[in-house]
């Protein structure tokens, strides 16, 4: 089945205008920003970016989506290089070898070729997803919602399967998302879940999942660190020397492409691991291993072509079949419903020009970022010798403003820190944080066509060749998922860089979840013939996998040692709780003196007390946030929660006065 070249005409006539490309650039530039930011990366940024997008022109709305997407695996190797920090999980590979480069002198090179590798992967992703379209395209118009229902279920499976640290807890973590995401109406019009609460009633915002589940746990355990000063902030030279690089291990960049895309087109596996597989693969196929981890150019060539190549392999499930490829897809995927557009099959035919606009901005964000990346280095680095508990308290603002444009209510920001709490202890412990966002997104999808396909096809459900193909490949996938992960049938120990080593922190954990499967499942019975499948079958189901986690758990032995040694960098002075502690003593200031003056006087403190030195840099750094949150106040027309000062004086409305 060919392309109409209309649809191709069309497809380049939107790239190209004006205010496509004007979008598409501020997207890039802020795509750029949450790159360089450690703590933030795609997820927390379209997360932050999807308020501001509803109601948008659909083209300049996902113009600005894409072009944040796409050049934040190229800006993150900024810190990964410059400061030893992973700017996002898919830069974590690149610090073996970046970091001590830049130690050496050589950070120039580095990024140079990190760049280099990273414009050719995202290039080669956009290439490979413009193939996929063609050729998926006839085979997504012959599925119906039995064929939907069973490919979403192969791909929870996988997400399951393949992320986290024991493929056992990582679908159970699926479970979980789907719980969560059960809350609200039901399909049939009942209140699920929601114990009273008026709040719940709506089901919690994906903007709030994404932020609490990425963004407040990354920025806690940098905080944790303190030890995120780059040492001279100077990039040395080599910037030729590393694009030449890139073309002298070109077999390796191209071979690390084909591998981002193949991991980042199965759904749930890329952006954690895919740096990971490539470096892997590069030092398995190389001759000279020894050089690896001490400042070898091949450790970063790998890492940086298949985490970019990645974005476009994402694409192909969540374009296509409407199933996120990864937590960031997920976000994307809310913000295509958020301005009316199906992911599917509307993307193959009334709107495949759409579709075709979307690669090639991929393609051009790639190339606009990679560029700008280049171009502001020198400023970078020396940027890079902030130290992280000055960026950190402005983070934590833009995060809970992100969450409060959401909808503009206060109990949006308690949820935030609900999940943003869950989320923390899920990073520390080695549950698969991607797969509970990816649940929590699948879930109405999936009770919804479940409903439709009993309804539709009754017993005659498996009287389909496509059907008991993507049951065959379901089965495939849990066996060899569960006969090569490194934990399954083996002694269970949690001993991975996300995870602490204490026993009894983590049977309490699961103790947690497996209440609220229960609950859940318990719950499924008050609900009609129909309404009560869902919960039952996935309360239940979650709540024997969570069972055998924490059989496991249990007979697990304890380490001598319940710490890591400084050179892994999870040795901490200050626990989670302190850090959360911050975050409502942060909620106690806008209580008493409403979000804007709150703010101010949370960004003074913090850093007077964690920083210390100019009490008057403190003061302006508060007062900064006051007019950055006064500006977007006036452009969208912002009332902020207000607090105890404004019953007692009056206010203007943009600092949180009543109107």
């Amino acid at each position: 089945m060919g392309i109409d070249t209309t649809i191709l005409f069309n497809a380049f006539f939107g790239l190209i205008q004006p205010t496509h490309l004007m979008f598409l650039t501020i997207g890039t530039m802020l795509g750029l920003l949450v790159g360089i930011l450690p703590g933030l990366g795609g997820v927390a940024g379209l997360s932050i970016l999807l308020p501001f997008v509803f109601g948008m022109d659909e083209s300049h709305a996902l113009a600005m989506m894409i072009g944040l997407l796409a050049p934040t695996t190229t800006s993150d190797t900024f810190p990964s290089v410059l400061m030893g920090i992973p700017g996002t999980a898919g830069s974590q590979a690149t610090v073996v070898d970046g970091f001590p480069m830049a130690k050496k002198g050589e950070g120039a090179r580095a990024l140079g070729a990190a760049f280099t590798a990273s414009l050719f992967g995202g290039l080669f992703g956009a290439v490979v997803l413009t193939g996929a379209v063609y050729a998926a395209r006839p085979i997504i118009l012959a599925m119906g919602f039995r064929e939907q229902i069973m490919l979403i279920i192969l791909a929870l499976s996988m997400v399951g399967m393949l992320t986290g640290t024991n493929a056992l807890k990582g679908i159970a973590t699926c479970g979980i998302g789907l719980i969560i995401g059960m809350i609200g109406v039901e399909p049939h019009g009942a209140f699920r879940l929601t114990f009273g609460s008026t709040y719940l009633t709506d089901g919690i915002p994906i903007v709030i999942v994404g932020l609490g589940m990425f963004a407040l746990p990354e920025i806690i355990e940098l905080l944790r660190r303190q030890n995120t000063i780059a040492e001279g902030g100077v990039l040395g030279k080599g910037w030729k020397e590393g694009f030449f690089d890139a073309f002298r291990h070109k077999w390796i960049v191209v071979r690390c492409a084909v591998i981002g895309c193949i991991v980042g087109a199965l759904p749930g596996l890329g952006g954690s691991v895919v740096d990971w597989i490539a470096y892997g693969h590069v030092i398995q196929t190389s001759k000279n291993r020894e050089t690896f981890g001490t400042g070898d150019i091949r450790g970063v060539l790998a890492p940086e072509a298949a985490n970019n190549a990645k974005e476009g392999g994402a694409l192909i499930p969540t374009l296509l079949f409407g199933i996120p490829g990864s937590g960031s897809m997920a976000i994307l995927l809310a913000g295509f419903v958020l301005i009316g557009i199906e992911p599917g099959t509307e993307m193959l035919t009334t709107k495949l020009h759409l579709t075709y606009t979307i690669i090639w901005s991929l393609a051009l964000a790639n190339v606009i970022g990679a560029g700008t990346c280049l171009a502001i280095a020198p400023f970078i680095a020396r940027l890079t010798t902030i130290r992280y508990a000055l960026l950190a308290p402005f983070m934590i603002v833009l995060i809970f403003f992100a969450a409060f444009q959401s909808n503009r209510i206060w109990t949006d920001l308690f949820m935030l820190l609900l999940i943003g709490t869950l989320g923390v202890f899920m990073k520390r412990f080695g549950w698969s944080r991607p797969a509970l966002l990816i649940g929590f997104f699948l879930s109405t999808r999936v009770e919804t066509k479940l409903y439709q396909s009993v309804q539709v096809y009754g017993d005659k459900f498996f009287n389909s060749t496509i059907v008991i193909v993507l049951l065959v490949l379901t089965v495939i996938s849990i066996f060899v998922a569960a006969k090569f992960s490194p934990t399954m049938g083996k002694s269970y120990t949690e001993d991975s860089e996300h995870t602490t080593q204490k026993k009894n922190p983590q049977i309490y954990f699961t103790g947690f979840f497996i209440v609220m499967s229960l609950i859940v499942f318990a719950d499924g019975f008050s609900y009609g013939s129909l309404g009560k499948i869902f919960p039952i079958v996935i309360g239940g189901i979650t709540a024997v996998l969570l069972i055998g986690v924490l059989m496991k758990q249990m007979k697990a032995v304890t380490p001598s040692s319940v710490l890591y040694d400084a050179e892994t960098h999870f040795v901490s002075e200050r626990s989670e709780w302190h850090y959360i502690g911050w975050i409502l003593v942060y909620f106690g200031m806008m209580g008493l003196v409403g979000f804007a003056y709150g703010s101010m006087a949370f960004i003074a403190v913090f850093t007077a007390i964690k920083v210390g030195e100019s009490l008057k840099r403190n003061a302006v750094l508060g007062v900064g946030a006051v007019i950055f949150l006064m500006i977007m106040a006036y452009f969208l027309t912002l009332e902020y929660p207000p607090g105890l000062l404004q019953m007692m004086i009056e206010l203007p409305w943009y600092l949180g006065g009543m109107q």
